[in-house]
């Protein structure tokens, strides 16, 4: 294991770590040159096409470190005698060392991946874009970096261009760590796309980042990090083997879901991946499980051998569901591919397993309500559904999960409007909240404050990185946020400010169902969950929406929001009109007024017993907005 190093990339999005990932892998010849691609750790199309990365990837490289060129290394790894010295570098003055970088995404949407990652590590690169400097995800990665008490190696990126702010980034980065009790740190600077300074930085991860602890006589417990199907060998669990060793054909037992199966293989990643003989301590590694779900084998989960679970093995810490923090539905344009987005959801939650859903009909047909980890998810999920299964979606507005406790003291958690019962039947409601983080130029600051005087939050505290950069800190409801809050913000700030958030758990809060009548007849589509301090302005601006998009018809139209069985907002769509006196040429006024008295009544007829035939593309246009 003293040849060993893990480490991960950390960052906010687009500062470039697949690209410093890029650069290792042709430093130390892991991928042929003339394999090589940008990105090469993104797997997926979508990935290379939107700059950032969705999917963790791991790579094994390997690196002939040679002593000369690094003095400081026996001083950080307090090598003091030659005997030992010998047995590490018998006498070549050099030692070949394993390196295992985990390339981590930058989204708020994937913490919960970002963290197991950093619990399979020892060490971290911080990587700071030297035009942006430090954003709100930088902030909300080193946290959980410093949670596990991982070493943290600072590092300032894109140092070559011409907008490159390095001293005052570099000042941002200083008294960031101070305030978190890691001062004094050196800062490297690089430029990844250039290649400057990347071999210094791989000589830096193996003086500064310590070898894995564990024992290897101990019984395996081994991290789940990641996990993928394969149609072949089942669900491949990406492990990092923290006690004992796993071989091919071995009993194992995922600790949380309890299945027992037999190994099929297992490998390391280069990055393919590729069989060996067996994953030792320290190491990170897949293994083949054969299971043929998902869920069998969670990220967070530890495996162990299954004769070694007498309860003597302890689970390593730290496992969770990873849990849907919104849901929308999904509907297909045409009906009949109800069936193929069933089949596709399927496909998907092999290979996704925060993804869930479960079928839903309603007036856009038939379709299904789908969870997710945030907004970046759910346009993942819907861009492959388009673009892998030939899809044409209709999807609704992201909606929350709320709990609700009736009379008799039962508490039940409901995912949409429709499944709220009336307001005389809930004795009390609660509610996500996050604790939100932006960071934004000083000149900006009024313009943030004025973003959060609408939303119904707590404010907590702002601080200054710099005279010229601040963190703004907010409580707030899940609901104020999680839909356009971000696009505000970006126009705000001339597309300056970032935002990170994190959740506190569960408030109560004074919740309303807002339903839609159109002509006398409940939408169920158009119902939503608002605070009641907002009911009147969202019940407003939902019927003049509505009034735009429905067509008229040959009698009058109302449409109102009502809240409990009370009206509190009201437009009427004009009835069409047509001239049915048109055609008379002269004769006795009261030919014409009897046509008009038979269209009057002819009309109030219709007032009376006609439905409304909302077509699918207004509930696009109101849904979408």
């Amino acid at each position: 294991m003293d040849n060993i190093r893990n480490f991960v990339i950390i960052s906010h999005i687009d500062h470039g770590k697949s690209t410093l990932a890029d650069r290792f892998l042709e430093l130390t010849q892991t991928v042929e040159k003339r394999k090589m691609r940008e990105q090469y750790l993104d797997q997926m199309e979508l990935e290379r096409e939107k700059g950032i990365t969705i999917k963790l990837q791991p790579v094994r490289m390997e690196y002939d470190y040679k002593i000369s060129n690094s003095p400081n290394y026996l001083i950080s790894n307090k090598i003091s005698n030659d005997e030992k010295l010998d047995s590490r570098f018998r006498g070549n003055d050099s030692a070949k060392f394993i390196l295992n970088l985990i390339d981590t995404p930058g989204h708020v949407d994937f913490t919960y991946e970002v963290s197991r990652s950093l619990q399979a590590v020892e060490g971290a690169i911080l990587l700071v874009d030297a035009t942006k400097g430090i954003q709100a995800q930088t902030l909300a990665n080193l946290h959980l970096a410093l949670e596990q008490n991982l070493v943290i190696i600072p590092v300032i990126n894109k140092i070559d261009l011409p907008a490159a702010r390095v001293e005052e980034v570099e000042k941002e980065i200083k008294e960031l760590l101070l305030s978190r009790g890691r001062g004094g740190d050196n800062i490297y600077k690089i430029s990844a796309k250039e290649g400057i300074g990347i071999e210094e930085l791989l000589r830096v991860v193996i003086e500064k980042i310590p070898s894995p602890a564990g024992n290897a006589d101990k019984p395996l417990r081994a991290l789940v990090f990641d996990s993928v199907y394969d149609s072949y060998k089942g669900v491949l669990a990406y492990v990092r083997v923290v006690d004992g060793g796993i071989k091919r054909s071995e009993q194992i037992l995922p600790m949380a879901s309890g299945a027992k199966s037999e190994t099929i293989e297992v490998g390391v990643f280069k990055p393919n991946l590729v069989p060996a003989e067996k994953l030792s301590v320290g190491e990170i590694g897949y293994i083949a499980t054969g299971f043929k779900d998902v869920s069998r084998c969670r990220v967070g989960d530890t495996i162990t051998i299954f004769h070694s679970r007498g309860g003597k093995t302890m689970a390593l810490p730290g496992y969770r569901e990873p849990k849907p923090m919104i849901f929308a539905s999904f509907y297909p344009a045409n009906d009949k591919d109800f069936d193929f987005l069933r089949d596709a959801l399927g496909k998907l939650k092999l290979q996704d397993a925060a993804l869930v859903f479960e079928p839903e009909a309603s007036a856009l047909g038939r379709g299904f309500k789908c969870g997710f980890l945030g907004m970046l998810h759910l346009e993942i999920i819907s861009e492959r559904l388009r673009r892998e299964f030939g899809l044409n979606l209709v999807i609704t507005t992201p909606s929350l999960t709320y709990k609700l406790t009736d009379k008799r003291g039962q508490e039940t958690t409901i995912y949409s409007a429709h499944q709220m019962p009336d307001s005389n039947l809930v004795e009390g409601a609660q509610e996500l909240w996050v604790r939100l983080e932006v960071v934004s130029p000083a000149q900006y600051l009024g313009k943030v404050m004025q973003l959060f005087e609408v939303l119904e939050g707590n404010y907590k505290e702002t601080k200054y990185l710099t005279a010229e950069r601040l963190v703004v800190e907010y409580e707030v409801p899940l609901r104020e946020i999680i839909v356009d809050f971000y696009d505000k913000l970006k126009s705000a700030t001339s597309g300056y400010a970032s935002m990170s958030y994190e959740i506190l758990g569960w408030r109560p809060a004074e919740l309303a169902r807002l339903d839609v009548l159109i002509a006398g007849e409940k939408e169920e589509a158009f119902s939503k969950i608002v605070s009641r301090k907002k009911v009147q302005q969202e019940g407003k601006a939902l019927v003049e929406r509505l009034k735009e998009v429905i067509p008229p018809q040959m009698f009058v139209i109302s449409i109102q929001a009502a809240v409990g069985g009370k009206i509190i907002a009201r437009e009427n769509i004009r009835a069409m009109r047509k001239d049915v006196t048109g055609y008379l040429y002269g004769g006795d006024y009261t030919r014409k007024r009897k046509l008009l008295e038979k269209q009057k009544r002819g009309k109030k007829k219709m007032k009376a017993t006609g439905k409304v035939n909302i077509p699918q593309e207004a509930f696009l246009a109101v849904l979408k907005k």
